[in-house]
């Protein structure tokens, strides 16, 4: 028996420490990658985020989880040339090195955006709420605490996927073998060029995936208490938002006053996708009719 016992722990050690050489070599091989694309710089040229100042309205507009406000360049551009006081702050540990992004929390996150929110009204008189992705769950939580004209919600995250929601629950155990994920999906863009312009660092970790379920589970809980119009627009081709995932939390929205309007060309990052002027158009033309030049 005591041969067998010596044999099992042997045989676990032997599985422990290859599992340890495993992290570290997955660990080195994306942090190497990491570097090359950060050049060493605080911010990645071009994540830099947007403040334009033009008139007495103002739209906050939140970039999505891995991503930066590059994601939002074009939409905050063509707000600001319509007489839009524009803000589209770099989330916590986005945009930047990876290492700065494995340190950030759903609590940063949040804060960030609260901050660019208290700054922006500093400037304006009316404000109003864009978000993406995941800034769409930062929007609600914030549209929710009341002080906004409307609130425009483009691809929201309302429930992580199946896989996703897994590696969250389980971050702690997982993170011991696996210490970074792959996040990057071709579907998310479907627009070649556009994807090849994208500064999403596609790459997260167990821990972060937990950080962002928590941002997605507070945005679900606050989305009853949402009192002023909104807007939400979803893409048909999305493979991070199921079409009934979207229609349930259109539905919690508690706005009396919402309008759902669907993609048919594009996949996750509505604003540079195939359907982006669409978009623009749209999102344009809703926010004028909610909020009127003074």
């Amino acid at each position: 028996m005591a041969i067998v016992a010596l044999g099992g722990a042997l045989i676990a050690a032997v599985a422990a420490g290859a599992a340890w050489v495993s992290r570290r070599r997955i660990r080195a091989r994306f942090e190497t990658v990491a570097d090359r694309t950060s050049r060493g710089a605080d911010i990645i040229e071009g994540a830099e985020p947007v403040s334009l100042n033009h008139g007495d309205r103002g739209v906050l507009i939140l970039h999505g989880f891995g991503d930066t406000p590059q994601s939002v360049r074009a939409l905050a551009t063509a707000l600001h040339a319509n007489g839009w006081t524009v803000r589209a702050p770099l989330l916590h540990g986005h945009g930047s090195s990876l290492r700065a992004f494995t340190e950030a929390s759903a609590q940063s996150w949040l804060a960030d955006a609260g901050h660019a929110l208290d700054e922006l009204r500093t400037h304006v008189t009316r404000v109003v709420l864009v978000g993406q992705s995941m800034g769409g769950a930062l929007a609600t939580i914030l549209a929710s605490e009341g002080h906004v004209d409307a609130l425009v919600l483009l691809v929201p995250f309302g429930r992580l996927s199946p896989r996703a929601a897994r590696f969250a629950a389980f971050h702690r155990v997982v993170s011991l073998f696996v210490p970074y994920l792959r996040s990057r999906s071709d579907s998310s863009i479907l627009d070649p060029e556009a994807r090849s312009r994208g500064l999403g660092r596609g790459v997260t970790t167990p821990r972060l995936l937990h950080e962002l379920s928590l941002i997605v589970r507070h945005a679900r809980d606050s989305a009853p208490s949402i009192r002023v119009p909104a807007l939400v627009i979803h893409s048909r081709q999305d493979p991070r938002v199921t079409i009934g995932d979207a229609e349930a939390a259109f539905a919690r929205l508690g706005s009396t006053e919402k309008t759902l309007e669907w993609a048919t060309r594009s996949g996750h990052v509505l604003t540079v996708d195939f359907d982006r002027d669409w978009v623009t158009s749209q999102v344009l033309g809703w926010l004028e009719a909610q909020v009127p030049r003074a």
